[in-house]
């Protein structure tokens, strides 16, 4: 036997779920569970034992799209998840309804529209990093060790200094002496 089994969340233990929680008990919702948590938070326990309590055939509801999914794409994932497993997907807000064709459908949008979205913050990316190495600009952390600093220590590797004591005069670690000097310098 079919059974829709709800979901609630709330961000803050201030907040309170009464009225997700009557929302879904009005739309049938056989039992609901609920979660105090951030919509960030990956720990969700009462999320985790509800999709363990769910059967194919069943329906999960929740309130609104937000409550399930911490972004677009781990909600279309969520969901996703859920249709592999025979386990049809209730949003009440928006009215969608995964057990319809309509409701597929719309979903379906989506999914496409957050694909989409992902592409057009990539190109913009890799435009944005193009035209900075173009004027000469790199991305990531600055080099530790200088072209002035690398100088320096091979002067003190030649005059007898171990490399701990050259770590510690340039402020690098060992490691990355070793990286840049001749391994004929770093053998002690």
């Amino acid at each position: 036997m079919s059974e829709t089994l709800g979901y609630a969340r709330v961000s803050t233990s201030e907040q309170t779920s009464v009225g997700q929680e009557d929302a879904l008990r009005d739309a049938g919702c056989y039992r609901v569970w609920t979660d105090v948590a951030s919509g960030a938070t990956t720990a969700r326990p009462q999320l985790d034992a509800l999709l363990d309590a769910l059967r194919p055939g069943d329906t999960l509801a929740v309130w609104r799209l937000d409550r399930l999914g911490r972004s677009l794409p781990h909600l279309l994932e969520t969901v996703d998840a859920l249709q592999q497993r025979g386990v049809g997907f209730k949003s009440l807000t928006e009215s969608i309804d995964t057990t319809t064709s309509g409701g597929r459908l719309i979903f379906s949008i989506f999914g496409a529209l957050a694909e989409f979205e992902r592409n057009l913050i990539r190109e913009r990316t890799n435009i944005g990093l193009k035209a900075a190495r173009e004027r000469g600009r790199t991305g990531g952390r600055p080099p530790k060790l200088t072209p002035v600093k690398l100088q320096q220590a091979v002067r003190m590797r030649a005059d007898g200094l171990d490399l701990n004591e050259i770590a510690g005069v340039l402020g690098v670690s060992r490691t990355t002496l070793y990286r840049h000097l001749p391994a004929a310098q770093t053998a002690q």
